[in-house]
């Protein structure tokens, strides 16, 4: 008892340090809250869980818990053109969104301009169209880049995207070191489960590098790479593998940086995770912690990281798009609900809330309010803010806490094995030889046959399946909106310096072709109005194209 009143004194310094004593917190009944609780006897297993804000972390980061700041509503958004999607940024900030997650459409997340043969029918219909860096410019037109944190949802043209966002808040004439937000760059998991990449790993990882490096230096607010598990889940792994797939990813990012010469106490605070709450309300909160606590360790003893921010994994959630139905979908609205409680529960920094109708179409104006009045009925009303991790010393959460650790690191030893000690290796060994692609593929397998066999039931699908549900009205985007898109870019390349636009790009194939750090030529490109697609050509064929080996 001794160690834990001297530990509850450790975190009563912090808490009250940070925090601001300008309310009571009760339930709804009246009763008093405390604002964290702990064992009031001697518990053994009470080491590995210790108190919030301390490491290893594994009941939150901070000692005030959503007391001291709520996580960040930062509902993701995009269709049709720049404009179109300004609109809808402007409506989620207006109805009390506290942040803006970009979603981009399948020509750009391939690197390829609106007017390319193979956008054909693609253009703005899961996500907004960015040509040039002046998408930009429509697309946060009336929106302050140094005042709102924006996340961009994209991996393998990420580094051109990002010049253009820059050259955006340059003409907003915002300072670079006032830009705050997220850039998800996670090429690893493009190979494993999206399949999103324009060259082999190796080129990625150069320009992930040299990101790193010019955000450290120039915007060290900004975290330029949100390592992602959710596309992971979503492709069909189980809980166990995502954790340990996205954080084996993430020491694969922090032994890049540390091959730069960088100091991981500067260069990590700049990562942060990206994960998917699924519809086990239970395993997901202890997937949460299970993280924190495998991040701080792994950051501390393996990578010699001293300071709590660069031990701290922060994370965004977005709740599981695969576990919506297209039977039935307003059922959508409670799995949304649930998934997005558990993520708060499980101390998230972030969160997205998924529309019910997303599963059919981009979600429509109405749908995408209802999330986002979602997760402000879980902030505003249920009092779940009130207490730092309401689970903790749960005897059910703590031992699937200790489950998930303990099978993240079974699949680390692997990975670590295949690479003869080194995770980057090790990761691509694995992308090589398709063993992260097997073992999700056989999870999905095995999930899919028992809800074929009923062992798995869904409300609507397999089960209780009588509605007297109405058809939804989708969003439906014009195929007027690619005609318009390729008239404009039309436009802009008759418009623009062609001599400045060709210079620039020869500049960036020179760079590409020495050591030098490719974003100031990047920049560079971007400010003549090259378009994404000229940027991503000149690099394709300075390095070629990659082809995942088959696997059968």
């Amino acid at each position: 008892m001794d160690d834990i009143e001297a530990g509850r004194a450790r975190w009563q310094a912090r808490y009250d340090a940070a925090s601001k004593p300008d309310r009571e917190f009760r339930t709804l009944s009246g009763l008093p809250v405390d604002p964290v609780y702990g064992p009031a006897a001697p518990d053994s297993r009470f080491e590995r869980i210790g108190w919030p804000g301390e490491f290893p972390y594994t009941r939150g980061l901070h000692a005030t818990g959503y007391r001291g700041k709520p996580w960040t509503i930062r509902q993701f958004a995009g269709f049709g053109n720049a404009r179109q999607t300004n609109e809808r940024y402007k409506m989620i900030l207006g109805a009390g969104g506290g942040g803006l997650s970009v979603a981009f459409d399948m020509p750009t997340l391939m690197g390829r301009d609106s007017d390319d043969p193979r956008s054909l029918g693609e253009v703005g219909h899961c996500g907004v169209a960015v040509d040039s860096a002046i998408d930009m410019d429509v697309l946060f037109a009336g929106i302050p880049l140094g005042e709102v944190t924006t996340s961009m949802t994209i991996s393998g043209p990420a580094v051109p995207i990002f010049c253009m966002y820059v050259v955006a808040a340059e003409r907003q004439g915002v300072p670079l070191r006032r830009l705050n937000g997220t850039l998800q760059t996670d090429i690893f998991k493009e190979y494993i489960a999206q399949k999103e990449w324009l060259f082999a790993p190796e080129p990625h990882l150069r320009l992930i590098g040299d990101l790193m490096e010019f955000c450290a230096r120039e915007v060290p607010a900004y975290k330029p790479l949100s390592v992602s598990g959710y596309h992971i889940r979503e492709a069909g792994s189980t809980a166990a593998q995502e954790l340990a797939y996205t954080l084996a990813d993430g020491f694969a990012y922090v032994e890049l940086g540390l091959s730069r010469g960088l100091d991981v106490d500067v260069f990590a605070p700049g990562l942060s995770f990206f994960f998917d709450a699924h519809i086990d309300f239970f395993e997901e909160i202890a997937k949460f912690r299970a993280a924190r606590r495998i991040w701080a360790r792994w950051l501390r003893d393996r990578y010699g990281a001293r300071t709590p921010k660069a031990q701290w994994l922060r994370f965004h959630t977005q709740t599981a798009g695969v576990s919506l139905t297209a039977q039935q979908p307003d059922n959508n609205i409670v799995r949304t609900a649930v998934e997005a409680l558990a993520a708060v529960l499980g101390g998230t920094q972030s969160l997205h809330t998924n529309a019910l109708d997303e599963v059919l179409a981009l979600p429509s104006a109405k749908a995408a309010e209802i999330a986002l009045r979602t997760q402000q009925v879980i902030m505003e009303e249920t009092e779940v803010v009130n207490v730092a991790d309401p689970l903790g010393g749960s005897w059910y959460v703590e031992a699937l806490t200790d489950r998930l650790e303990a099978e993240a690191e079974a699949v680390f030893a692997t990975i670590l094995d295949k690479g003869q000690g080194d995770m980057t290796s090790g990761i691509l060994r694995g992308i090589e030889d398709g063993w992260f692609m097997a073992e999700i593929a056989e999870a999905a397998f095995a999930y899919q046959r028992q809800l074929e066999k009923g062992e798995k039931r869904v409300v609507g699908v397999n089960c209780h399946t009588g509605s007297l549900e109405q058809p939804l009205e989708i969003l439906r985007v014009s195929h007027e909106v690619e005609a318009e898109q390729r008239r404009v870019l039309a436009d802009r390349r008759a418009g623009r310096d062609q001599r400045a636009v060709d210079a620039a790009l020869a500049g960036l194939v020179a760079a590409a072709r020495t050591e030098q750090n490719m974003i100031e030529p990047m920049l560079a490109a971007a400010r003549a109005e090259a378009t994404l697609g000229e940027i991503c050509d000149a690099l394709r064929a300075e390095w070629g194209t990659y082809t995942e080996p088959p696997r059968f």
